[in-house]
Formats: C-alpha cells, structure tokens, sequence
C-alpha cells in the first residue's frame, strides 16, 4: 500500500519544501503618543463624520460638491485607478496557458549538391496551435498576483487622498473668503469714520482746540486705512481664482455667506493615534506600496529556484496542398522542460539585495508617513487651541481700545490734556486689533479643518 502511494508522499514533501515566499506581516510601528495633545481618549474620532455634516454652510457644501465632481487633480487619480485595474486582471491571468495560433506558407529551393547541380523547389503548408504553461511551484505568480492587487488597492486610496486635500483647500479658501471680506467691510467702516474724525478735527482746528498738524494727521490717518482697501481686493481677487481653479471652472465671482455667525464643529474627537492607519489615505498608500515591495521580494527570491514548464503543439502541415487539413498532415507534441539558473551574472543576487532594499524603503515610508500625521494631528490640536485662547483674550483688548479711542476723542474736544497723536495712536491699535480678531476666528476655522482632515476626515 506504502509502495502503491509513494509518489503521493513524495509529491506532499516537495509542496512542503516549496514555501519560498512569505506572507505579508504588517510591520511593528510606533503609534503611541503620536499626539502631543489630545481631546478625548476613546475611539470615537470625527474622521467618521462626513463632510456634508462637519459643515453647515450651503453654499460652501455646494462648492466642495462641484469640486468633488470637477476637479481635474481627482479625474487624474481616477483614471489611475483604472491602469491599476488592468494590471490586477492580467496578473490573475499569469496563472493560465498561453495559447497562439499560427497559419503560413513557405516556399523554399534547395540546390544539390550546395553549390552547383539540380535546384528543387518545395512548398509547405502549416496551421497549428502551441500553448505554454508554467507551474507555479514556489509562490512566484501568487505573490506577483497580490503584488498587483497591492498595487490596485494603493491607487484606489490615492483619490481618497486627493479629496480629503480637495476639501480642506476648498472649505479652507472659502473661510479665508469670508476672512477677507470682514477685513474689508472693517477697513471700509474706519475709513467713513476718520473721514468723519477729518471733518471733526477741522471744526476744532476753527475753535483754535487744535493746530494745522491734527487736520494733516487726521488726514493721513484716514488714507491709512483707505490704502489698505485695494490690498484686500486683490487678496479676494485672487482667492476667488484659486477657488475656481479647484472647482475646475473658469475665474470668477464666487457665492458665499457671511464670517458672522459662523459655528465650528465643537466636539473635535481625535480618537486613538493607531486609528490613523485605516483613516488616512496617505498612510494606507504607503503601507500598500510596502505590501507590492514584500512581495516583489518574494518574487526575487524565487528565480533562485527552477522553472517547471509544459508545452504542447498541434496542428496541420504537409508539402502538398491537398494533404494538408487531412489525417495525413496532422501533428501534435506535447513537452515538459525545467529551467535551473547556473550562472546568469549575478542577476538574481542583485535583484533580490535591490528588491530588499526597495522593500525596508518602503518600511520606512510607511513609520514616517504616520509621524507625519501624528505631527499634523498634533499642530492643528495645538493651533486650534491657540485661537481659542486668542480670541478670549481679544475680546478685552477689543473693549478697552473702544473705550481707549472713545475717550480720547472727548478728551481732545473738551480738554486740553491731550493732543491729536493719543487719538490716532488709539485708532490705529483698534483697526488692528479688529483685523486680527478676524484672523483669529479665522485661524479657528482653519486649524479645525486640518485637524479633520490630519485625522482622515472626508476620504469616504
């Protein structure tokens, strides 16, 4: 019975001995303490929220819409996606027969003896099919097929990845929009009321309560806040144009509320540093692109090792016409060969040490890709944190430079204890004051997106 079956044990020792490539570990990766401070401590983490929720202005939702189905960077990454397929499909096909048909009709003269004497002529008709298959006994096609599908998987994050950018630049613009146009609407204020202050001062200027020099201050103090004007518009200007440009439209005007009243998301989960490596696009990519250099490895690894191959042929040929699609033409060979690489000049050494390196390459992408993101995480937690604290503290100085300018200005028109220089000096630390409260709601704003999106917010 032994006897009778020991090809079969004999066929379970070789397939034991043929465990050439590995499979895929992920490897281990630093993903403590990734955020230097965090709000929360659970899982819950608003990259799950999507972006139609995380925002609740319309008008911004319909931009990020019209980007997300316009944009010419994600149309690219799409079509990506689309190579990568390609090449998935034929590393599934690597696994079946090759098959080629053949048909031709070859005239041929022959002189004998070679040289000199009677010159033959002959004609041979042939039609065939030859097919070819390799076994894939150590594991090369397998690992060539998941490299491939590595390769699939990557591409199909990379507009995951462009859409998180995509949105976070759109809603980004749009409140920097918003920024500017209360900047303007503030510079445009100011410059009514010191023309108004230009008025009063020159009224004091005829009741002798001030000289020359306040009219010409006050002067010169309005056109202050008038040349800031221009500035602003440009800035708006060109906002409006990158917006476009991600909206894959031509420049122009573009829709959009108003910064007042405008309420950021409050309940800012970060959820568990190790999360970011099913939610950030860029991460996954890059632990893909570690999957397809492991594999390649593998597939280095076993050209160290034979070839096994089948061939067959079959057809029809003959050197008479009338023979040839009949019993008496017809052939057929059916062969198995093994290739044994000898000496090939140190090719597969060098391919395997290149693909190892390729592949801790990839490791070490992969470990920075996520210090990156704690690191993004991290500053935008930080940076939000910041505005806050800002915008309390300016909020006072608000309220004392209103009182500081108000003040002033009674003292200079009942009062000969102060001068024209203590008003101008009070309403130019107002204004700026003013535009930086601006900046901080804005800043605010701003660290909140690139918080969600640090966290993988709306790649799905």
């Amino acid at each position: 019975m032994i006897r009778r079956y020991k090809w079969l044990i004999m066929l379970a020792v070789l397939t034991s001995a043929c465990q050439v490539t590995k499979q895929y570990q992920r490897p281990e990766l630093i993903t403590e303490n990734l955020y230097r401070s965090k709000v929360g401590g659970d899982t819950i983490n608003i990259a799950a929220i999507s972006w139609q929720n995380f925002f609740a202005d319309t008008l911004l939702l319909n931009l990020i819409s019209t980007g997300l189905t316009n944009n010419i960077d994600l149309k690219i990454a799409v079509q990506n996606i689309n190579a990568a397929h390609a090449s998935w499909q034929q590393s599934k096909s690597a696994f079946l027969p090759d098959l080629n048909a053949s048909t031709s009709i070859k005239q041929s003269k022959l002189a004998f003896p070679q040289g000199y004497g009677i010159i033959s002529a002959t004609t041979q008709y042939d039609l065939g099919l030859t097919t070819s298959w390799e076994a894939d006994i150590w594991g090369k096609l397998r690992s060539a097929k998941r490299g491939a599908l590595a390769g699939l998987l990557q591409s199909e994050q990379a507009p995951k990845a462009v859409k998180t950018r995509l949105i976070a630049d759109i809603s980004g613009y749009y409140y920097y929009l918003l920024a500017l146009d209360e900047q303007l609407l503030i510079l445009e204020k100011t410059k009514d009321n010191r023309i108004s202050d230009v008025r009063a001062v020159k009224a004091l200027k005829e009741a002798n309560v001030v000289n020359g020099a306040a009219v010409v201050q006050s002067e010169a103090n309005q056109y202050a806040a008038e040349v800031a004007i221009p500035r602003i518009k440009k800035q708006i200007r060109e906002t409006e144009n990158v917006l476009s440009l991600l909206l894959a439209q031509p420049s122009g005007t573009i829709k959009r509320s108003s910064i007042i009243g405008q309420q950021v998301y409050i309940d800012l989960q970060t959820g568990i540093p190790s999360q970011l490596l099913q939610n950030r696009p860029d991460v996954k990519m890059a632990e893909y692109g570690l999957m397809m250099a492991f594999e390649n490895t593998n597939i280095a690894k076993t050209m160290f090792y034979p070839a096994l191959q089948l061939t067959a042929a079959g057809g029809f040929t003959s050197f008479n016409f009338k023979d040839w699609l009949t019993s008496l033409g017809l052939f057929g060979n059916i062969a198995a060969g093994i290739t044994q690489p000898i000496f090939n000049k140190g090719l597969n050494k060098t391919r395997l040490a290149t693909a190892q390196a390729r592949q801790e390459q990839a490791a070490l992408a992969l470990q920075k890709s996520l210090l990156m993101a704690g690191q993004e995480v991290s500053d935008a937690l930080f940076s939000y944190q910041t505005a806050i604290d800002q915008q309390v503290i300016r909020t006072k100085q608000l309220e004392s430079l209103e009182k500081s300018v108000d003040f002033n200005k009674k003292l200079l028109r009942y009062s000969a204890a102060t001068n024209y220089t203590d008003v101008l000096t009070s309403e130019q630390n107002l204004l700026a004051a003013q535009m930086e409260g601006v900046n901080d709601r804005l800043q605010q704003w701003q660290a909140a997106i690139s918080l969600y999106r640090a966290l993988g917010g709306g790649s799905n």
